[in-house]
């Protein structure tokens, strides 16, 4: 179809010379004139998101005097009754679905405590085996990367990628390798919208010294290569392999060093707290939120992980929020102790808090204009844990929202069956941004209860 005279494309500038000749541009917000009939359809910027909290939640006798700090509803379908730590999202609720009864069938063999670093591949890890699998963000990250300037955010807390089994990041590469998880706002804000001339200066002389390193390693390795035997060339080719995704990661930064980064609007600007830190727990989470919110709303990437809390215990930065928050105990003795008089209430409070921070997010991509509706319309995103509680590794606490525009319906709690892989869920989530496969890890089929008619 040709292009309408009035139609933009959407990464399009203002641009403006300065006295000296300096070059401006400001990026646009999406705007109706930058889609077209086919574009409404096909050229929608999907977009793949998860976060995960660790411990479970509170889960009392549904017909107990605690029943209201339950974290699953008391009723399936549309017309599901909301507990009370649930309720900060019903304003929302035609956007999202609550989901029970799912939980990977390798992480039920697994420890009570390690099932985090699984919460997106379904992989089996244990003493003698901790090599796990490529995570689902990352495929879809694949499938995405050549249309934004960054891959993929990846998140957390503790940041970095922590121990096996008590990871602090939920991404892992195709080689199962986890993925350094950013924890410092200033950080994820200076990489994705803070390089003034003078960053981009120093970062296009780093993009250029480290090509010209990874050309002389690879002009070495090809020269190594024909002195070695079998094996130990394969030993040599597994280490290129990673060292042309950095040489790929390298080629797709030069190219994206001629397109300015977007500018932010001045209020965005004004509510973020780049100086926040685990000290401040809601307002850091909040605060991570709003970095991914921008990171989307501005197409700076596509996907998107944040590990709020991992699986380790009451000495790592997220175990101790709750009690920065004025509770009385670690997260890993709220979890522990809920069962116990009064335990309820206290870790369903904190369940609350968190699930408030959840629905500000999702409150904030359903207001951002997008192709076709809103930022949530075109994104699925996940929340939930590994847990049901704390030593349970069944039946996960999940919301998935948005959506709308990607094929799926929302408004209900959805109760599945045991024996329904959490894989069918990230299978139909990556359908959903376009990527096109027929399996993910031990999946079995896609979610059909999601999907529209």
């Amino acid at each position: 179809m040709k292009k309408k005279s009035w139609h933009l494309d959407r990464r399009s500038f203002l641009r403006g010379t300065g006295l000296f000749g300096a070059g401006v541009s400001l990026g646009l917000p999406w705007l109706e004139c930058m889609g077209s009939e086919k574009s409404k359809a096909k050229g929608v910027a999907k977009r793949f998101c998860a976060m995960y909290f660790g411990f479970g939640v509170s889960l009392p006798n549904a017909k107990g005097g605690d029943a209201k700090w339950r974290w699953f509803p008391q009723s399936e379908g549309g017309d599901y009754q909301s507990s009370h730590t649930l309720e900060p999202i019903q304003p929302l609720r035609d956007k999202l679905t609550v989901i029970g009864g799912l939980s990977h069938p390798m992480g039920r063999k697994m420890g009570a405590h390690d099932t985090a670093d699984t919460f997106l591949t379904g992989a089996y890890l244990n003493n003698k085996f901790l090599r796990n699998t490529v995570s689902a963000d990352q495929i879809a990250a694949m499938s995405l990367r050549d249309k934004t300037r960054f891959p993929s955010l990846v998140i957390s807390t503790d940041g970095g990628v922590g121990e096996p089994t008590r990871s602090s990041t939920l991404s892992y590469d195709a080689a199962g390798r986890p993925i350094p998880a950013l924890n410092q706002p200033l950080q994820v804000f200076n990489r994705f919208f803070g390089a003034g001339d003078e960053d981009l200066i120093a970062e296009h002389r780093l993009l250029q010294s480290k090509a010209s390193m990874l050309d002389r390693i690879l002009a070495d390795a090809k020269s190594m290569r024909l002195r070695l035997g079998n094996q130990d060339q394969q030993k040599l080719d597994e280490y290129l392999s990673s060292v042309r995704q950095i040489e790929q990661g390298v080629e797709r930064a030069q190219k994206w060093m001629e397109i300015p980064r977007p500018k932010l609007r001045d209020e965005e600007r004004t509510m973020l707290r780049l100086d926040s830190d685990d000290k401040a727990p809601l307002v850091y989470i909040r605060t991570m939120y709003d970095l991914v919110y921008l990171a989307f709303r501005t197409d700076s990437t596509r996907v998107a992980t944040y590990q709020i809390t991992n699986m380790a215990d009451g000495s790592s930065k997220a175990g101790k929020f709750p009690q920065l928050e004025g509770f009385k105990s670690s997260l890993h003795s709220l979890a522990h102790d809920y069962d116990k008089p009064g335990g309820s209430e206290a870790l369903g409070r904190w369940d609350r808090l968190m699930v408030e921070q959840f629905s500000y997010f999702i409150s904030r991509l359903a207001s951002a204009p997008d192709q076709g509706g809103s930022v949530l319309d075109n994104s699925v995103v996940l929340y939930g844990s590994s847990n049901s509680n704390t030593h349970n590794n069944t039946n996960y606490p999940l919301l998935l929202a948005g959506g709308a525009n990607l094929g799926l319906k929302h408004g209900r709690y959805l109760r599945l069956a045991e024996s329904v892989p959490l894989s069918n869920l990230l299978l139909t989530m990556l359908n959903c941004v376009g990527v096109e496969t027929e399996r993910f890890a031990d999946s079995t089929d896609r979610l059909a209860d999601l999907k529209r008619a």
